[in-house]
């Protein structure tokens, strides 16, 4: 098996990761909207931040995910408990049953805003829809942080991000290009039309594409499967009758890689059509070892829980106001520094392939 030069070893953050099998979308990704916007002036990015103020405690953060019972939100918002635990402060989560419920997430904003929280940290399911009703959570004192995927910079204080959305778009696309000999059709299955992150990431495969080293590659379908199994397999299936030259497929949504290796490792296909993206070790350890993905890659996504929680935090203390160039202490985890936007960036993603997977066990 060719092992994929661009691979990035941080394995030490995700040993850390619960051992539980996710099978949910993987998201974030962001704009290059100032974040010092109407919505940050109304309630957040306010005033000067000291970095040596004492942290508070007794402070409440509601975790709003895209779906709750989500095998990937709940590993990563216990991440969240497990901090603000640690920090003296109290966890509640709350939010639509489905991932594509936009208006129900909205009117789970308003209930926090309601009961007065401390500060919340949301997924965004939309880029642009929770913005009127995050603008005026910000107005009423709260803190607002976005993790995973987010929404118009200024309608948050800050943004948690997996990994760099540039980093995660180019290394997809640069992980199936020597699985295909940077020659062939591909396709790109993702999650929801209006997702930010998958957006995001999008836009920067096709401009990797570009490159020449691509010039004998091809972009001939983009797929959505709203993070949906039956659906994510049905369009996996849908792409390969439609093009039957196709040489590979990224997913960057662990639903979406998932049902697309259940599908090709039960066809034809199997082995022929690469499969890369975004996944968990559990969901496609064995997909792996029998040879329908030879490589994909993933952050831990307790960590990435975490972190939005300590954000939070630091926060609602006035250790940051979600500037550019802030820093703050994130317990165990480091220091991080606020980037353009507010954009604090997890870390770098861990590519998995046959000689490195089992030892990782979420």
């Amino acid at each position: 098996m060719r092992k994929p030069s661009i691979r990035r070893r941080t394995g030490a953050a995700l040993a850390a990761a619960t051992c539980l099998a996710l099978a949910a979308t993987a998201c974030g990704g962001t704009t290059k909207e100032d974040v010092q916007k109407e919505g940050a002036a109304a309630g957040g990015g306010a005033g000067t931040a000291d970095p040596d103020a004492t942290l508070r405690k007794g402070l409440t953060v509601g975790f709003l995910p895209k779906q709750v019972n989500n095998p990937y939100f709940t590993v990563a918002d216990k991440g969240g408990e497990r901090a603000l635990k640690a920090l003296g402060s109290h966890y509640k989560e709350t939010g639509p049953s489905s991932a594509t419920d936009t208006s129900g997430q909205v009117s789970y904003v308003n209930t926090l805003t309601q009961q007065q929280v401390d500060a919340m940290a949301v997924s965004a399911q939309d880029p642009g829809a929770l913005c009127t009703a995050l603008k005026q959570a910000m107005r009423n004192g709260i803190e607002v942080v976005t993790y995973d995927s987010d929404t118009r910079p200024e309608c948050r204080n800050a943004f948690v991000s997996q990994a760099s959305a540039e980093d995660l778009g180019r290394t997809q696309v640069q992980l199936l290009a020597e699985q295909i000999g940077h020659k062939g059709e591909i396709a790109i299955l993702s999650a929801a039309q209006t997702a930010t992150n998958q957006n995001t990431w999008i836009g920067y495969m096709k401009d990797e594409l570009k490159k020449p080293a691509y010039q004998d590659m091809k972009l001939v379908e983009i797929a959505y499967g709203n993070d949906d199994a039956q659906q994510s397999f049905q369009q996996t299936q849908g792409l390969l009758q439609e093009h039957p030259d196709l040489k590979g497929i990224i997913s960057p949504t662990t639903v979406g890689i998932k049902a697309a290796a259940q599908y090709l490792s039960g066809s034809r296909y199997k082995g022929k059509v690469k499969l890369t993206g975004l996944g968990t070790p559990n969901d496609l350890r064995t997909y792996v070892k029998n040879g329908t993905v030879e490589a994909f890659e993933l952050w831990d996504p307790a960590k990435l829980g975490e972190l939005a929680a300590r954000t939070a935090v630091a926060l609602a203390s006035g250790q940051i106001t979600g500037k550019e160039g802030e820093t703050f202490e994130a317990g165990a985890m480091g220091t991080y520094t606020l980037g353009e936007n507010g954009v604090i960036d997890l870390g770098k993603p861990t590519v998995f392939d046959a000689g490195n997977i089992d030892r990782f066990h979420f």
